[in-house]
């Protein structure tokens, strides 16, 4: 009988210093499990130093490491379905490069996935040691406010760092959509999930290529992606400005007629058109992003466009 073949598919955007501490620490990983088999594909997010070079050296020294490398960089999320489009494991795990992700827990997870079965082992961190603190403060927010407006629960401290079943992973591959948000694709295709908790690990080397801008925008397009509350906001401040303006007109109207002065109340006036205007203008905006998200998807672009593989080399 075959052992089981896991495919672990890890991202990479210039991780040249932590590829090789990566490989090295699931190569101890592999030579302990030996009742399953591995892949590791590593995807190569059009990095500018030295990332596809080490990958090409693994590569040829170790079989059973793949690599696929962006024509540039397209993101976290383009590099996670590349890597699920190309695995070919009865069990498929995402993990991050940085070692954040604990490699040692995927025998645990492999073990409970066969023993308990479960569709898919995910993995939730019960701390954020290390982080700055507002970082982590949004980070707490943002999962408190999609759960809020959005059926697709996901759970506070959830990874992307999980091993999922052949089933489960199919199903994902069948949402081709170009706005991606995996956390909350990982939830909305359903299926039974277990999650593991771990204390956060900081990586040993290198710099995350996440800044705060760029996980506020990442945020924002898991709102857009699995609520549609914000138009149902925006619409809301429409009605309610609509409703402030008459009654400010009605009052405006009796004070002159009263007072017979028409001139004064210049500067309450002015506030009360900046206002309106700025609420006009942030309903606009939200209306907006749903809008450039919904040109994006119609324009049927690849999520990723290869530009070379491990195959290539051989």
């Amino acid at each position: 009988m075959e052992n089981d073949l896991i495919s672990i598919i890890i991202p990479c955007f210039n991780e040249e210093e932590m590829v090789p501490l990566f490989y090295n620490k699931m190569a101890d990983i592999m030579a302990a499990t030996q009742i399953v088999d591995f892949e590791l594909i590593f995807v190569n997010d059009g990095s500018v130093d030295e990332t596809l070079d080490v990958l090409r050296q693994l590569s040829e020294a170790d079989e059973r490491v793949r690599y696929l490398s962006f024509s540039r960089n397209f993101g976290k999320e383009a590099a996670m379905f590349a890597g699920l489009q190309h695995a070919t494991g009865d069990y498929v795990a995402v993990m991050d490069v940085d070692l954040q992700d604990p490699p040692e827990l995927l025998p645990v997870m492999y073990k409970t996935l066969k023993s308990e079965q479960w569709d898919c082992v995910g993995t939730k961190r019960v701390n954020r040691n290390g982080e700055p603190r507002i970082r982590s403060f949004f980070a707490a927010s943002f999962y408190k406010v999609i759960n809020r407006i959005s059926d697709n629960y996901i759970v506070d401290g959830a990874r992307d760092y999980r091993l999922m079943s052949r089933q489960m992973v199919d199903a994902i591959l069948e949402m081709t959509e170009y706005n991606r948000f995996s956390k909350g694709i990982f939830t909305w295709v359903g299926f039974d999930t277990k999650y593991i908790e771990y204390r956060n690990v900081e990586r040993p080397a290198g710099k995350t290529s996440w800044s705060f801008w760029g996980l506020f925008k990442y945020s924002l397009d898991g709102i857009v992606a699995f609520s549609d509350v914000p138009l149902a906001i925006a619409s809301w401040v429409g009605f309610a400005s609509f409703i402030v303006a008459i009654i400010l007109a009605i009052f405006f109207a009796v004070r002159t007629l009263i007072f017979g002065n028409a001139t004064e109340g210049w500067t309450s006036l002015m506030v009360m058109i900046l206002g309106m205007g700025g609420l006009q203008l942030l309903s606009l905006g939200i209306v907006g992003k749903y809008l450039g998200q919904t040109f994006l998807e119609t324009k049927k672009r690849p999520i990723y466009i290869l530009k070379e593989t491990d195959k290539d080399k051989k």
